[in-house]
C-alpha cells in the first residue's frame, strides 16, 4: 500500500475523487429543494440548529445581529482546518476557521466567513465554540442544571431567549 502526502493543493482532488457515486434513481431525480423553517431536517435528522448570541455580531454597518443558525459539521468541515497555513502558524486560529464553516447565518449575514468570526466578541465566540461541542457530540442544545436555592433539577435549552430565560 502506498501512502500518498496530502498538500492544501490536493486535498481538494482527493476528497472529490474519493466522494461516492450518486445512486441512479438519486442521479436522474432534481435535487429537492430545501424545506424554509429555523431548522432544516435530512431524512428525520436535525442538522441545522438555532442560536442567540449573548453580545451580537457589530457588521461594518453598525448593526447588531444577534440570532443565527449552525449546521452539523462534517469529517470535511473538521480537516480542513488542520491545512489552512493560518492554523499552522498559530493552532488557537482552529476554532474560528472551523465556526466559520458551520456557521450558516448570522443575522442578515449569510456569507459567514473567518474574518466575521474574527471581529466577534470573545464571549459570542466562547459561546459558539459551546454551542458547536453540544449539537456536534451531543446532539441537542440542551443542558441539564440545578436551582441553586431548592436543589432541583431542570434542563435549559441554549440556542435562544434571553439572559436567565429557558
Amino acid at each position: 500500500m502506498r501512502r500518498r502526502t496530502v498538500t492544501a493543493g490536493n486535498l481538494e482532488e482527493i476528497l472529490q475523487a474519493t466522494e461516492p457515486a450518486p445512486a441512479p434513481e438519486q442521479a436522474a431525480a432534481p435535487p429537492a429543494p430545501a424545506a424554509p423553517g429555523p431548522a432544516r431536517e435530512e431524512h428525520g435528522l436535525r442538522t441545522e440548529f438555532e442560536f442567540e448570541l449573548p453580545r451580537g455580531y457589530v457588521d461594518e454597518a453598525g448593526t447588531v445581529h444577534r440570532h443565527g443558525a449552525m449546521r452539523l459539521a462534517t469529517a470535511r468541515d473538521e480537516l480542513r482546518p488542520q491545512i489552512d497555513l493560518r492554523v499552522k502558524e498559530n493552532p488557537a486560529y482552529l476554532s474560528v476557521v472551523l465556526l466559520s464553516q458551520v456557521i450558516t447565518r448570522i443575522g442578515t449575514v449569510t456569507d459567514v466567513h473567518a474574518g466575521v468570526v474574527e471581529r466577534m466578541y470573545a464571549t459570542d465566540v466562547a459561546f459558539l465554540q459551546d454551542f458547536y461541542r453540544r449539537v456536534n457530540s451531543e446532539g441537542h442544545t440542551r443542558a441539564a442544571v440545578t436551582c441553586p436555592h431548592c436543589e432541583g433539577g431542570f434542563e435549559v435549552d441554549l440556542s435562544g431567549g434571553r439572559l436567565g430565560e429557558s
